[in-house]
């Protein structure tokens, strides 16, 4: 198993893509912290169903203290935190609509959830990854950022704003041998998705995979080989970089 034994915290874990990462990653040997403000429940039983290590933590990113107590969680649990994905966001429960109508309770939600609460997950875990001798930071973006986004100007903005914190850590925290880097997916079929495009979906994912040279709607199962790979030690000389999985809608 490529990550046998690492501690992989992965926030936002309840369901959709978090859910998907933590299997996989118990499935590469991981000890996996599900971290999410909703019950992790079905992950963690998902994850001990395949012989996997897993537990499940409160987690609200928007509160430092939260942040805190899930680090020690993970090191009460496992003794160290190897990895952590930021995966939490504000996506399924927002509503898209012009920028000038997006209102300044929501705005200030997804900024705090999705760029803040990056922040604050970083801050409670860089110093296990330090005392580990090292380890990776994962931050989840969005096409969004890279391509534009109509109708979602605050969440494409938060999204952006990730793909920043990714580029400035991994030049501040390269000393400490931890990387961070970033992906940035297309739309994928979860229940996030569903929510944000409501009865727009189906005509919203077709022009969407219309755009892409893999004219495929993404799936969780195709986000986590590159998330394995983010995390081993395949990717040791990899930081500060955007990986896109967009089915080759943006051509770097």
């Amino acid at each position: 198993m490529q990550l046998n034994n690492k501690t992989v915290v992965v926030t936002g874990a309840a369901r959709g893509l978090g859910r998907a990462y933590c299997e996989a990653l118990a499935a590469e040997g991981s000890n996996v912290v599900a971290a999410d403000i909703r019950d992790t429940k079905e992950t963690v039983e998902a994850v001990a169903s395949t012989g996997g290590k897993a537990i499940g933590v409160h987690l609200d990113v928007t509160e430092m203290a939260s942040c805190e107590a899930m680090a020690r969680s993970a090191i009460e649990a496992f003794g160290q935190i190897d990895s952590l994905i930021n995966n939490a966001a504000l996506y399924g429960d927002i509503s898209g609509g012009r920028f000038d109508q997006i209102s300044d309770e929501q705005w200030n939600n997804v900024m705090n959830v999705n760029i803040k609460g990056i922040w604050q997950c970083c801050k409670a875990c860089v110093p296990e990854l330090r005392a580990a001798g090292g380890g990776t930071i994962i931050n989840i973006s969005s096409l969004a950022a890279t391509y534009g986004m109509p109708y979602a100007l605050d969440y494409a903005m938060s999204k952006a704003a990730v793909i920043g914190i990714t580029r400035s850590l991994a030049r501040e925290l390269g000393r400490d041998w931890i990387r961070v880097n970033s992906v940035a997916p297309s739309a994928v079929l979860t229940e996030g998705t569903e929510g944000f495009m409501g009865e727009k979906r189906e005509k919203t994912l077709a022009v969407i995979a219309g755009n892409q040279s893999l004219g495929v709607n993404l799936e969780p199962k195709d986000m986590v080989g590159t998330i394995i790979f983010l995390v081993s030690d395949a990717s040791r000389f990899i930081t500060g970089q955007t990986i896109m999985v967009d089915g080759g809608t943006t051509l770097l």
